[in-house]
């Protein structure tokens, strides 16, 4: 064996070892990222939702939809005349959001999002996550409300 074959191979074993640790740095920052941010973006969410619900009571012109913070600090959305609510519950430690509607089917699995950090251009940020992909939570939070009022998650054309 040729001392050139030994170096590639030690410089692979080197470049896989810095690989893997610079993984786990990353892991590690944006672990960091998510919890001390996590407070951030679950008020983020709870004005989102309460902004959407004030868009819609302003369409309708009607208190349609009443928002209100439980004494646990999540989220509680109702629909006037429809005996269901929507629930946004924020479990801190854990770095959750279930999303939990009563207006949805029982066979429809419950909605659970982490939140997760990541790498900015300026820094670190965290983000809601749904089944490792970045939620679009203005399009989470609308299909919830139009199955909370009794419409199809989705507008016709």
């Amino acid at each position: 064996m040729s001392d050139e074959s030994v170096k590639r191979a030690a410089q692979e074993c080197l470049a896989e070892r810095l690989s893997d640790e610079g993984l786990t740095a990353e892991q590690t920052l944006n672990r960091e990222a998510a919890v001390a941010l996590a407070p951030a973006v679950s008020k983020r969410l709870a004005e989102t939702v309460v902004a959407m619900c004030n868009v819609w009571n302003a369409v309708t012109k009607e208190q349609s939809l009443t928002c209100k913070e439980t004494m646990l600090g999540d989220l509680r959305v109702r629909c006037a005349g429809r005996p269901h609510q929507l629930f946004f519950h924020f479990e801190a430690r854990k770095r959750l959001v279930l999303v939990e509607n009563t207006a949805r089917g029982e066979h429809e699995p419950k909605v659970v999002l982490s939140i997760e950090g990541y790498s900015t251009d300026i820094g670190r940020d965290a983000r809601l996550v749904r089944n490792n992909e970045p939620v679009n939570v203005e399009m989470l939070i609308l299909g919830q409300l139009r199955t909370l009022a009794g419409l199809s998650r989705k507008a016709d054309g």
